[in-house]
């Protein structure tokens, strides 16, 4: 993360309230219930948040996280640039940079800034825009600045590339389910119908009290269920700290499928991956709940891609009442009716994730290696050594 103690001495170093103009008495704050989407972007504190049916700007400007941002997160965003037109509410400040600096240097210099000095609150963290008025920013040359900014923008490009080309091999994996098996819902190819009740065991994760301590385990939160289908860098995960270790049916073992039960972000309920721990203690969040096939006649990667395809999951978040449910549970799925292939196919399945599997763990090995070369010239950006 930035600290303004990197800046090079040669460097003015202003208040961001001296180097921009705040519009945040522009914003206004629409609920899900009364935002009707439409053809522009809705932001909030983590980027972009849905769509709406009008805009209130329509200029290039900065957008930095006020409260629900990644604040502590060091590879997360708390600033993002939104063009066009858009609509932005109370959960972002909007800052218009003055003729003295550039809008993607400024970018730059908050995208991952190590803003908590400057924030306030117990529960909900929260920059407010006093505090942000504070932030010591660089202001070097203009030239200068728009040098450092192309520079970081082509390593960004190279970093998005690797990540795009990680989620195409994802699709395809999709694609090649479809193929194989058919839509599981229509069940186009008549498989024998069953259920997960009939195939495996379900388990609620873990719920633990703050202040523990004694024991550190690796720990899978929801907050770690991305796009992908598969955890392997088990290594990556945080840890929790707890007064002594759980059972042993907390800890996940390699193939087993793991659901997000509950959340408050509505698109994240459902979502499902399979882990590979290997030797690796591992548990997961109370809002989560563990699959694990038993026996041979279902393959864990035939059921994770299973649920991945929308019209399942559409089935699984209908809950069978055909409305929209904030959670799901043991109860929910164990009554969904799943199509059974020949073990033989699914087996063949797996093999070619497998494969991809291999491949995922040379491309997560490659992106670290880029992401520590754009923090590196980050750095070095900052500190003048560019």
């Amino acid at each position: 993360m930035l600290r303004a103690d990197c800046f090079p001495e040669r460097w003015d170093v202003v208040p961001l309230g001296d180097a921009v103009t705040f519009l945040d008495n522009m914003r206004r704050p629409v609920t899900a219930s009364d935002r009707v989407a439409g053809p522009y972007p809705y932001y909030g504190a983590n980027g972009i948040q849905g769509t709406i049916d009008g805009f209130i700007f329509d200029e290039p400007l900065l957008l930095l996280a006020e409260d629900g941002g990644n604040f502590s997160n060091p590879d997360r965003d708390i600033a993002y640039i939104a063009e066009g037109r858009y609509w932005v509410n109370n959960h972002a400040h909007v800052l218009r940079p003055k003729a003295s600096l550039d809008l993607r240097f400024l970018y730059r210099v908050l995208q991952r800034y190590d803003v908590t000095p400057f924030i306030k609150g117990a529960t909900r963290a929260k920059l407010t825009k006093g505090d942000a008025s504070l932030i010591p920013i660089p202001l070097p040359p203009l030239p200068e600045q728009k040098r450092i900014a192309a520079i970081l923008d082509k390593a960004d490009a190279i970093r998005r590339k690797r990540q795009q080309a990680i989620q195409l091999a994802d699709d395809f994996l999709r694609a090649v389910f479809l193929d194989m098996f058919g839509d599981p819902v229509t069940n186009p190819k008549g498989w024998e119908i069953t259920s997960l009740t009939s195939c495996g065991s379900f388990k609620n994760g873990l719920n633990f009290e703050k202040g523990e301590a004694g024991n550190s385990l690796r720990y899978l939160g929801v907050g770690d269920f991305k796009s992908l289908s598969t955890i392997v860098d088990i290594l990556s995960l945080g840890s929790v700290e707890l007064n002594k270790l759980p059972a042993k049916d907390y800890l996940l073992e390699d193939g087993d499928l793991v659901f997000v039960r509950s959340n408050g972000n509505k698109a994240l309920v459902g979502r499902c991956i399979t882990v590979y721990p290997g030797d690796e203690p591992l548990t997961f969040s109370g809002f989560c709940i563990r699959y694990r096939a038993e026996g041979e006649n279902v393959e864990p990667e035939y059921l994770n891609y299973l649920f991945r395809t929308p019209s399942m999951k559409q089935v699984m978040l209908s809950g069978g009442q055909g409305a929209n449910i904030q959670n799901i549970n043991q109860g929910i799925l164990s009554s969904l009716k799943i199509p059974l292939p020949p073990a033989e196919l699914q087996r063949g399945f797996s093999k070619i994730v497998a494969a991809y599997r291999q491949s995922m763990l040379r491309f997560d090995s490659s992106i670290a290696n880029v992401e520590n070369m754009f923090e590196a010239i980050s750095q070095k950006a900052f500190s003048g050594q560019l």
